[in-house]
């Protein structure tokens, strides 16, 4: 068998997790593909790198792909999602003061995102009528799952995130760091990191985003629609090697080697038992804490977790258009829709028995992927959500 070489982008994250198991698995191998990683610091690094060509494909953030499309932030250079890689695997973590602070007004770890918002907004208001500066929350990229899940906490929780906060983009390998040095309050990011801040003692996980938004999309294979087009083969054998690698990381029995194998200074270079962590579910939350169970925290394969379900690109959408990054236009609802592929997912598993779903997208949060303030995305009526949502106060 001739192999054909796809080289492929990847952040040190959790859910790069298919990525690797594709390669060093063999899945990559027995779909005819010699797969190559590499491993990149920064999300802007990714997307630069696909658009120019540097990159075949990439683990990328949802987001990135649908403002890649639009145009919105940087140039317009279409991009396609044919496969998701996995849900949830997002907590939004405080430093050791601000945890302080909230605990004083009634915070409890563990507790439910609404109970340590109410917390937190204590906080917010105390300190402006202190007149002291906004507190300052970090995330890896403006057009992120991360932003936009510590935005609809915010606001659903009464805090302004343009005006009571600051706002600030780091990479994510550098979000320990800036929390230790006090140079931020708190992080929305990907596992290992928060659990690295827990373990150098340097913050407290104050909300799994599993907990904001139960089964919530995150990264996604992305490519240059262009690059599809020219080699719809290397695609469908991409997403079939894919598809085998996230199953072999779902199963509990790999757990511990996949830990191990993330571990290696070239993929995630975080200990191996931080890994595991996210991947059995079960997070330590504060320092010296015990660990607790978070059902589906990080899911690489259950729960449909790798159909590109075209009603995420939507709700990504519609939160750019909420915070301003866009205008709404049917034009670009047309282009967004078109940006995930579950028809090159189907093509791709045609023949391989994979159960597929056989609708393109769903109405969000009204079942097992609720959301906390009990909302509901219904895609095929976002003039009608955004109405429903009020920008500073969710």
């Amino acid at each position: 068998m001739t192999h054909s070489r796809i080289i492929i982008g990847f952040i040190p994250l959790l859910d790069c997790a298919p990525l690797v198991v594709a390669a060093e698995r063999g899945f990559a191998g027995v779909e005819g593909i010699d797969l190559t990683l590499v491993r990149e610091t920064s999300w802007a690094n990714i997307r630069d790198r696909v658009i120019v060509g540097h990159f075949d494909a990439a683990h990328m953030l949802g987001p990135m792909a649908v403002a890649s499309t639009l145009g919105i932030g940087h140039v317009q250079v279409p991009i396609v999602a044919p496969f998701a890689l996995g849900l949830g695997g997002n907590a939004i973590t405080a430093s050791n003061a601000l945890w302080e602070q909230m605990s004083a007004a009634g915070a409890e770890i563990g507790a439910d995102p609404s109970a340590q918002g109410r917390a937190l907004q204590q906080v917010v208001r105390a300190r402006e009528r202190a007149h002291k500066a906004p507190l300052t929350f970090a995330m890896v990229y403006p057009f992120s799952c991360h932003n936009y899940e510590l935005r609809y906490w915010l606001a659903a929780s009464g805090i302004d995130p343009d005006a009571d906060v600051r706002l600030v983009v780091l990479p994510p390998p550098l979000l320990v760091d800036a929390l230790r040095e006090g140079q931020v309050d708190g992080f929305c990011v990907g596992e290992p990191w928060n659990s690295l801040a827990v373990g150098v003692g340097a913050g407290h996980i104050i909300a799994p985003t599993s907990a904001i938004w139960k089964l919530s999309p995150e990264k996604v294979l992305g490519c240059r629609l262009e690059w599809s087009q020219r080699h719809p083969e290397r695609v469908s054998a991409l997403v079939r090697a894919l598809y085998s690698a996230a199953q072999w990381c779902d199963s509990p029995t790999n757990h511990a080697e996949l830990a191990r194998l993330l571990a290696e200074p070239r993929y995630v270079g975080a200990p191996a038992e931080i890994l595991l962590r996210g991947l059995a579910n079960s997070l330590v939350l504060e320092p010296r804490g015990t660990p607790r169970a978070l059902a589906d925290f990080y899911v690489p394969a259950r729960h449909a977790a790798t159909f590109p379900w075209a009603s995420h690109a939507l709700w990504f959408y519609s939160q750019m258009v909420r915070w301003k990054q866009t205008a709404f236009s049917s034009a670009h609802v047309a282009a967004v829709a078109a940006t995930y592929r579950p028809d090159l997912y189907r093509i791709a598993l045609a023949s391989s028995g994979a159960d597929t779903p056989p609708t393109d997208g769903k109405i969000e949060g009204s079942g097992a992927d609720g959301f906390f303030d009990r909302k509901v995305f219904d895609p095929s009526d976002l003039q009608s959500y955004l109405a429903g949502l009020q920008t500073n106060s969710g």
